[in-house]
């Protein structure tokens, strides 16, 4: 007699290799009204820190522009205030020019040489002399301290500038002291 061996038969061996699946339904859980009210409760607190954390970053953002706007206000102020304390070296040059008759003099050369120096330092820093002379009148650049009858000339028309005024980009330095005419 053949000896019986305990062989499993095909179908079996395939189904033993491979466990069945089955539909994975989703985990429900149930929540107690006061896990639900802490969940709420953690939810309005996290929006709170949310909606704190924006205005924070928005003041730093703010504080951060207005120290910027203020750092290049005082610089310009200290410009302006430099160059205004200047401005008065410039005048003096220029009488000292009008002093000297003599064309050939070796003084009035080395004066037009630093006058020239200093207008050059001026432009470079962007200061630019105010252009008054047969020009309308502008309250907003010059200071009219004498008026002269002259129907040669137009009405509020400067005749004559007595002090050089002075602009920095578009703010006025200094006002140009003119003579106009009425």
């Amino acid at each position: 007699m053949a000896e019986e061996k305990n062989v499993p038969a095909p179908e079996e061996e395939t189904a033993d290799a491979q466990p069945q699946e089955t539909a994975a339904e989703p985990e429900t859980f149930t929540v107690t009204r006061e896990q639900m009210e802490k969940l709420e409760a953690l939810a309005g607190q996290l929006s709170a820190q949310q909606d704190k954390f924006l205005r924070l970053a928005a003041e730093y953002d703010n504080y951060r522009k207005r120290t910027a706007r203020e750092k290049e206000s005082v610089y310009a102020d200290a410009k302006i205030d430099t160059l205004t304390a200047l401005l008065p070296v410039y005048d003096n040059l220029e009488r000292a020019l009008a002093q000297y008759g003599d064309e050939d003099s070796p003084h009035r050369k080395g004066l037009e040489m630093i006058l020239a120096q200093f207008k050059e330092s001026l432009a470079a820093l962007g200061v630019t002399p105010i252009d008054a002379a047969g020009q309308p009148f502008d309250p907003e650049k010059h200071n009219a301290v004498m008026h002269i009858e002259d129907e040669t000339v137009p009405e509020s028309t400067v005749v004559e500038v007595l002090q050089q005024g002075f602009l920095l980009g578009d703010r006025v330095l200094r006002f140009a002291i003119v003579k106009v005419a009425n």
